[in-house]
């Protein structure tokens, strides 16, 4: 890697660690020819696929657009912005998993609601009244409604162990 002081092109690594958690890789790099030390981060590049719009076009997809959409639904709300790279993270994991080229937008306006649904009520409404675009008061009331008969985040994931018991369970005895 070149150096950003003196521009040599070789620079060797000091030390090298994990960060992130384990999604990246933290190098100490120093310059033989001036001595400056900085620091690099490593991360894999993954492809993500394209996100087709509700008019059938295809678009690339762009994180910074999802943080955008994310950002104006928590503005002004109690929500630390580690939360909201937890929720675009696994808003991209889910895109990465389906392992298709294209998704459709529906598709991930679904997703964001379910973490902004776990993050903060007023977001997720927030959220849902520009993408179901709500005509009037009654499609809040309706919302806000279904939101409520909903399980919480903690009840839900109160109940992961017991379908992961139950899925381990129906193998075995289909195995054994």
């Amino acid at each position: 890697m070149q150096c950003p002081f003196c521009k040599t092109p070789d620079t060797r690594v000091v030390d090298s660690r994990l960060a992130e958690d384990g999604t990246q890789v933290r190098r100490r790099r120093e310059c033989e020819k001036c001595g400056g030390r900085f620091t690099t981060f490593e991360r894999a590049q993954l492809t993500m696929p394209n996100i087709v719009k509700r008019s059938g076009d295809p678009e690339p997809f762009r994180e910074d657009k999802l943080r955008e959409g994310i950002g104006h639904a928590i503005y002004k709300r109690p929500v630390s912005p580690e939360m909201v790279d937890h929720a675009i993270d696994s808003v991209m994991r889910k895109l990465r998993g389906t392992g298709e080229r294209e998704v459709p937008s529906r598709q991930v306006g679904e997703w964001v609601m379910e973490e902004l649904r776990d993050l903060d009520h007023v977001a997720y409404v927030r959220f849902a009244s520009i993408y179901r675009a709500f005509e009037d008061v009654n499609a809040f009331r309706e919302e806000i409604e279904r939101l409520q008969a909903q399980p919480s985040a903690a009840e839900r994931k109160s109940q992961l162990p017991l379908l992961e018991a139950e899925t381990t369970t129906r193998r075995r005895g289909k195995n054994g």
